[in-house]
């Protein structure tokens, strides 16, 4: 570590710690290996460039989801200090992010030697909680003004329900 130390408020956690529900993450990890960028198109229609780095410590490895200019700031080989990171699921399996409140330093006199590349966390499947009706919507003819459908899905072109499959709110 380059001279200092963590505050009380935030202590460092090993990444074999590391859950699915695990936030406010801040944790030294040493980045084994970067991954092929792919173009991916966001909910409002942008292009961003994603790319995963194998990142880990003494103690296990994970996946971390690099996003756009991060890609290119991050080498293989280097240590980071991860601040208000968090882990979520990406089809099952965990991956940790640093965020749009989260920080990363590059740590010059690296603390990890090796890391346990055979303790990978992401190699982990986990069952992910169905989010229905993303578009929070309320029915209508796809828009959420609650026409046609009324409250709880089931108009047309809803998300939700009314289409075979999907999930419909119950009136009592």
């Amino acid at each position: 570590m380059s001279g200092e130390e963590p505050s009380e408020s935030e202590e460092l956690v090993k990444v074999e710690m590391l859950t699915p529900n695990s936030r406010g993450v801040n944790t030294i990890v040493k980045v084994v290996s970067k991954g092929e960028v792919r173009s991916v198109t966001g909910r409002d229609y942008s292009v961003r460039r994603v790319a995963d780095a194998l990142v880990g410590d003494e103690t296990a490895c994970i996946y971390m989801t690099l996003w756009d200019d991060k890609i290119d700031a991050i080498n293989e080989e280097a240590t980071l200090r991860i601040n208000n990171g968090y882990i979520n699921l990406f089809r099952g399996n965990m991956r940790l992010n640093i965020g749009k409140y989260g920080s990363y330093e590059l740590v010059e006199d690296s603390p990890i030697t090796e890391v346990n590349t055979e303790n990978n966390l992401s190699d982990k499947r986990y069952e992910q909680e169905r989010r229905f009706n993303r578009g929070g919507g309320r029915g209508g003819y796809g828009d959420r003004s609650g026409g046609y459908g009324g409250r709880g899905g089931g108009g047309y072109g809803d998300r939700g329900g009314g289409r075979s499959g999907g999930y419909q709110r119950r009136r009592y």
